[in-house]
């Protein structure tokens, strides 16, 4: 009988030290409870946990990168679209994100979802595509706020992709179209307009000066010259031809 009960005993001290060391790594903490109360966060390294008495969870405070799902958004202009993105956050505080939310990361994934649509339901199409940086700025600040109570810390979120269905597609490519064609003749009118003004100067200059004038027909006559064609055009200079008419008009 008393090796018996040394046996049990010695078993049962075994069981009992198995059960009250802990390990914890550097990434982790233990948030410990004592008769059901919060007593205090322990870790890292080796730590004792009294069986029965105590009760410890541990917490993973190394970055959780979460995909966010795709999510059905109506853009501020009544576009349907398929938004999906990726949060990056990290528990800050072990005892409020086991303590003051259930489970931390199925919150934060829900809160991540209804944010998005919200945040981006308040922009115009354009600015999903054209403005997605200034938007996953906004989505993280009101993440981190929201979760700040949890002892979660949101660091990064980052919009991966916009879908647009076909016709949607082609809508978007053919304004585009239009847009570059608008934007080609406002270029060719404004290099008409300037153009115009600088011949307006060049005409104003050569009627000051007749000599001016005259190298100016003789350039011209030298360049039609130059050209291979049949047919040669000699331009006459008004003041002749106005001499011309003058005296064929005298009896």
């Amino acid at each position: 009988m008393t090796l018996y009960t040394l046996y049990i005993v010695v078993t049962f001290v075994a069981l009992f030290l198995f059960s009250a060391i802990k390990i914890l790594r550097e990434y982790e903490r233990g948030v410990v409870f004592l008769l059901g109360r919060f007593w205090k966060v322990k870790g890292p390294g080796f730590i004792i946990i009294i069986p029965f008495i105590q009760q410890m969870v541990r917490v993973d405070l190394r970055t959780v990168v979460m995909d966010v799902p795709s999510q059905d958004v109506i853009s501020r202009d009544n576009v349907s679209v398929k938004v999906n993105a990726v949060v990056y956050f990290r528990v800050i505080d072990p005892e409020k994100s086991i303590i003051q939310v259930e489970n931390y990361y199925m919150a934060t994934s829900q809160l991540a979802q209804t944010t998005l649509r919200s945040v981006l339901g308040q922009h115009e199409l354009d600015e999903m595509l054209s403005e997605r940086e200034r938007l996953n700025i906004d989505v993280q600040n009101i993440l981190d706020k929201q979760t700040d109570a949890w002892g979660i810390k949101v660091s990064n979120v980052e919009i991966k992709h916009v879908d647009l269905d076909e016709s949607m597609v082609r809508a978007i490519a053919k304004q585009a179209e239009a847009e570059r064609a608008r934007r080609a003749k406002v270029i060719h009118a404004e290099g008409e307009m300037q153009a115009s003004v600088k011949l307006l100067e060049a005409a104003k200059t050569l009627s000051q000066q007749s000599q001016a004038l005259q190298l100016r027909y003789l350039q011209t006559l030298t360049e039609i010259a130059g050209e291979r064609s049949n047919t040669i055009v000699f331009p006459l200079p008004m003041d002749l031809v106005d001499t011309l008419i003058e005296k064929s008009k005298r009896p």
